[in-house]
């Protein structure tokens, strides 16, 4: 993949840069920004399932109340989430911080309700929270139905407001740092149970550059990704919704977004 896009852009040159469109294949819809400057997009307005990127609502809203190291327990409605989950248990108790380390790298969906209903009391008053924050921050086509990015009616984003919630989220040097981490592990404050994860972010650890940021996976969303990568004092941010090749055509859309920056012309 990397041989045939240095083909490609040898044979093309940079006049690439000039459409609007580079990626069609790439995903449903796209959007790359340089140093928070948008540089290509595709139907980056368009309304889709954004499966756990969702959970970067979550883990904004659990750094903006600055508790990180209080306590959570784990109810009932938590520890009965289907999908990617750890298997934590109704009544652990964890650190704020643990569960949300959980959530954001291991896309862990009992963790991700545990933090709902510890900050709000359950999640329908969480996912209130969620949808007024989204309207702070512009993000007029998005509308969240849970905390953790279940398949639903009425629950979308787009590549736009996700960029706009993952500019948000890189504001907490806390967030950050969990979502570069390649793998982690957390225990119960009474040490009795451990669970160790890995980060879902594929490109962690194997792109050079690469500091986060989430992945999700649905029937109705597919492959989705919000990647940021840094390389010297170039930011990259990309998003990529029901995309083909994640992770294949995420390292060739950075690689290429950070030649850009190097050569803009």
């Amino acid at each position: 993949m990397r041989a045939l896009l240095g083909l490609w852009l040898l044979c093309h040159g940079w006049l690439a840069l000039a459409q609007s469109d580079p990626f069609p294949r790439a995903a449903a819809a796209y959007q790359v920004e340089v140093d928070g400057e948008v540089v290509w997009a595709r139907e980056s307005q368009r309304r889709l399932a954004p499966a756990s990127l969702t959970k970067l609502m979550t883990v904004l809203l659990v750094a903006e109340q600055g508790q990180l190291q209080g306590v959570a327990t784990v109810r009932q409605s938590a520890a009965g989430e289907t999908g990617s989950r750890l298997g934590l248990q109704a009544g652990q108790r964890f650190s704020v911080e643990d569960l949300l380390a959980a959530a954001l790298m291991a896309s862990a969906n009992d963790a991700c309700r545990a933090l709902a209903d510890h900050l709000a009391g359950n999640q329908a008053r969480f996912v209130r929270r969620m949808n007024q924050r989204a309207q702070e921050l512009g993000m007029g086509d998005t509308h969240f139905v849970n905390a953790c990015g279940h398949d639903a009616p009425g629950h979308y984003s787009s590549a736009q407001d996700l960029a706009r919630l993952a500019h948000a989220v890189l504001r907490y040097p806390a967030l950050g740092a969990w979502a570069a981490r390649a793998q982690a592990s957390i225990a119960t404050v009474d040490g009795t149970a451990r669970y160790a994860f890995k980060n879902s972010n594929a490109l962690i650890g194997r792109y050079p550059g690469a500091l986060g940021l989430k992945t999700g996976n649905t029937r109705q969303a597919g492959n989705c990704l919000v990647a940021y990568a840094r390389r010297g004092s170039t930011q990259v941010l990309l998003v990529l919704l029901r995309g083909a090749n994640r992770w294949w055509d995420a390292a060739d859309i950075l690689d290429l977004a950070f030649a850009h920056a190097r050569d803009p012309a």
